[in-house]
């Protein structure tokens, strides 16, 4: 499935709040009994108990600091700073991740 066509399945409240559809990138890691679920891009995160409570958590916290940054009048600026590129369509195209690994060094 394209990044894209993940809005035509959104809920309601998925897609309310910002006017112009964003894609982000979710990284979930466990840390304890908590997930986290983290936006790299916009640098913010969510704290929950699961991994899909952690998915629906970020989601509502990238739509919060979005539509904060819509009232400032800052968004495209903080997305253009985040690597987004606005394309064609409106729809802000967010850098793409193309690995994450896990690495180690004996230090």
């Amino acid at each position: 499935m394209s990044r894209s066509s993940r809005f035509q399945n959104a809920t309601k409240s998925e897609v309310e709040g910002p006017t112009i559809p964003i894609e982000f990138d979710a990284i979930i890691f466990q840390e304890g009994e908590s997930f986290v679920a983290h936006c790299p891009e916009l640098d913010v995160s969510s704290c929950v108990h699961n991994v899909d409570e952690a998915r629906g958590n970020l989601k509502t916290t990238v739509r919060l600091f979005v539509e904060e940054a819509e009232k400032l009048g800052t968004v495209d600026d903080i997305l253009k700073e985040a690597g987004y590129q606005r394309g064609t369509d409106g729809t802000w195209k967010s850098p793409r991740i193309v690995a994450t690994e896990v690495m180690s060094i004996l230090a």
